[in-house]
């Protein structure tokens, strides 16, 4: 990381690891530097302060990896379904994703860390970007161009598919069918396909996250955040959060304390799981969401 975009006096970006905060950037000002020898910067907030009692801004000296230069961000962007997004939202930026475009340039933003659907002004949101190696990831849209050599499929041109969206991907190879992992659309390889990012999918030597081409057979937005389950019942389908990824089974046995036994088909396994690691299942058909059966046969 550059310390050139930390001098004194420079606007950044701040992030925390304090419970509650994970996620969120706020605005403030760099006071004293990096050094050499002590990878650490002391800077200013801009929204929040020291005590609630008094309007001293807060100043904290925090590691270098917790800042960053102030995100850029497009004028007038019209926001997709499944998109990265950045929510402007308790003094701070938090990272969410588009679930519904509303009238009035409004749209309603889900935030996997809480769990929470809130609506938000387009003024408000901004698209979701990372800071690597001195670069913004993906650029601003202004200065690169996001049409592809070939002719656009129709998910494109409808935006469920377009560049920096946030979807699911499948596989077709052994050991993973039944399974959905969370990705980025890169950019479009040729018509029907994509190169994705996996979030949480990392490479052999655990250095990047793992790339790789997807087709829109293998492709859809990320579910919606249906009603919340306060409990599933038995022979409910589900997908369970396990090994880095959602995998559909159906509930074989209720347990005391928010806790399940779920049955896995393809690999006819049963695995306990808290309530917090479970979804309802859902169906991405002819383009629309499909609510799954509660009534799948175990013995099929």
């Amino acid at each position: 990381m550059s310390d050139s975009h930390f001098k004194k006096g420079a606007k950044v970006e701040i992030s925390s690891v304090d419970d509650g905060f994970r996620g969120a950037w706020f605005h403030g000002t760099v006071i004293k530097p990096p050094s050499k020898r002590a990878r650490k910067v002391t800077v200013e907030y801009e929204t929040l302060v020291a005590d609630e009692k008094e309007s001293a801004p807060l100043r904290e000296t925090i590691d270098l990896v917790q800042i960053r230069p102030t995100a850029p961000r497009e004028r007038n962007r019209v926001f997709n379904l499944s998109e990265e997004v950045d929510a402007f939202y308790n003094d701070g930026w938090w990272e969410g994703v588009v679930t519904e475009a509303l009238e009035g340039s409004r749209y309603s933003v889900y935030f996997r860390a809480t769990g929470e659907q809130i609506e938000f002004a387009a003024s408000d949101l901004r698209l979701h970007r990372e800071w690597d190696n001195g670069k913004w990831i993906p650029p601003l849209e202004e200065e690169a161009s996001l049409t592809s050599e070939t002719n656009p499929t129709k998910e494109t041109e409808e935006g469920i598919f377009s560049k920096g969206s946030l979807v699911e991907v499948s596989s077709d190879e052994d050991g993973f069918l039944g399974a959905w992992f969370a990705a980025t659309i890169l950019y479009a390889v040729e018509k029907d396909k994509f190169l994705v990012e996996y979030k949480d999918l990392r490479t052999e030597d655990d250095k990047d996250f793992l790339k790789e081409h997807a087709d829109t057979l293998h492709i859809r937005p990320c579910p919606p955040e249906t009603s919340r389950v306060d409990e599933f019942k038995q022979f409910e389908e589900v997908d369970a959060w396990y090994n880095d990824g959602w995998w559909v089974g159906v509930i074989s046995k209720i347990l005391d304390k928010s806790k399940y036994v779920v049955y896995f088909k393809g690999s006819n396994e049963e695995i306990e799981f808290e309530h917090s690691d479970l979804r309802l299942h859902q169906d991405w058909i002819d383009g629309k969401w499909v609510t799954a059966s509660k009534a799948l046969n175990l013995s099929d």
